[in-house]
């Protein structure tokens, strides 16, 4: 069956605003607004390249917050379902606000997150109809995060739901742990369920070492130290423990980062594909903003998925995807081309004309 989207996912859109010249946001009067969530920014590379992408979310009736954030999705080529909930008076529902700062030099970046009254918390499974959209009209990759997973009860269950049914109908599920400390405050024991029967479905698990230890309960290898030679090792460890608890899943991958400033960081990544390990050494990269980097490699690693190149490939598009997302003042990547992706990998910078 040709499946009419190329990347699914279920997510809370919200929006995020910067200070422009990467000032600070204490002194700053000058934002740059976005629509974000890190779920819709894996997408952004698929749907960058020509494929059509559907984000599951919920809005806010009337809102013109959430007009901007639909018109940023359209001019992004991603699709989007999600019932319209009544505002409910000025104390109600409303779209969560990222309020985040670029950092400068030595000075890091900051974020902070306000979402008190997410419309985004409500999301179940039943506002969608799960059975058109995976079996009639088809999903190659079902992309899922920790973020959306604990946000809520309701999130929880519904990220269980929407995974089981892609599944039910053959549609690959991508799974980022993206643990926080905040959203499992007091929910530990049934999140670790929760994560426990969406990783048990997945065929793609990414996050990095303490992602599974916290998510998933493993114990990781004692520390070897700082060096990112010394992460290499313990990932490795770390995925040989993974898979046998795991078994279904395809591919294992996290990406690798230094920080020399908020402008310079050694970028990396790694990957366990069909029996055999893949190594991107770091390498040092010119940052703009980090903010979505991760996203940007997530997204590029499922692009080479969905076209069948050999892992290695997976992996060296996903490097430098997450390289062309640090390289913008959004928090996701927008290559023109996959020509425009490759000549990054390969570090060429010079103009094209």
């Amino acid at each position: 069956m040709t499946k009419k989207y190329a990347i699914a996912t279920v997510t809370s859109m919200g929006l995020r605003i910067t200070p422009e010249n990467r000032m600070a946001v204490q002194n700053s009067n000058l934002f740059y607004l976005q629509a974000t969530s890190a779920e819709s920014n894996v997408l952004n590379i698929a749907s960058s390249l020509g494929n059509e992408c559907l984000v599951l979310t919920k809005f806010v009736e009337g809102s013109p917050m959430a007009d901007f954030i639909k018109r940023q999705l359209r001019a992004r080529n991603i699709r989007f379902e999600g019932k319209e909930v009544a505002q409910g008076g000025p104390w109600g529902y409303r779209h969560q606000f990222n309020i985040a700062d670029s950092g400068f030099g030595l000075r890091a970046p900051r974020v902070w997150n306000d979402r008190a009254g997410e419309v985004g918390r409500t999301l179940q499974a039943s506002d969608f109809d799960l059975d058109r959209i995976f079996g009639q009209e088809g999903v190659g990759i079902l992309h899922l995060s920790g973020l959306i997973a604990a946000m809520s009860e309701d999130t929880t269950r519904c990220c269980l739901e929407v995974a089981k049914a892609a599944k039910q109908y053959g549609t690959l599920v991508s799974f980022d742990l993206n643990y926080r400390a905040s959203f499992w405050k007091g929910r530990e024991e049934e999140l670790s369920k929760a994560f426990h029967e969406i990783a048990s479905v997945a065929d793609i698990l990414v996050g990095n070492e303490e992602d599974f230890q916290l998510c998933l309960g493993f114990q990781g290898p004692e520390a070897g130290g700082k060096e990112l030679g010394s992460k290499i090792e313990r990932f490795q460890a770390m995925i040989d423990q993974v898979r046998e608890k795991y078994p279904n899943a395809r591919a294992y991958a996290t990406t690798l980062r230094q920080v020399v400033s908020a402008n310079e960081h050694l970028w990396g990544a790694i990957l366990w594909a069909d029996g055999q390990w893949y190594v991107e050494e770091p390498r040092p990269i010119q940052v703009m903003d980090r903010i979505g980097g991760g996203d940007g490699f997530s997204g590029g690693l499922l692009y080479g998925v969905l076209q069948g190149w050999t892992p290695d490939k997976w992996l060296q598009f996903g490097w430098a995807s997450g390289v062309l997302a640090a390289s913008s003042l959004n928090d996701y990547a927008e290559p023109a081309d996959e020509k425009q992706v490759w000549d990054i990998y390969k570090g060429n910078a010079r103009v094209q004309r």
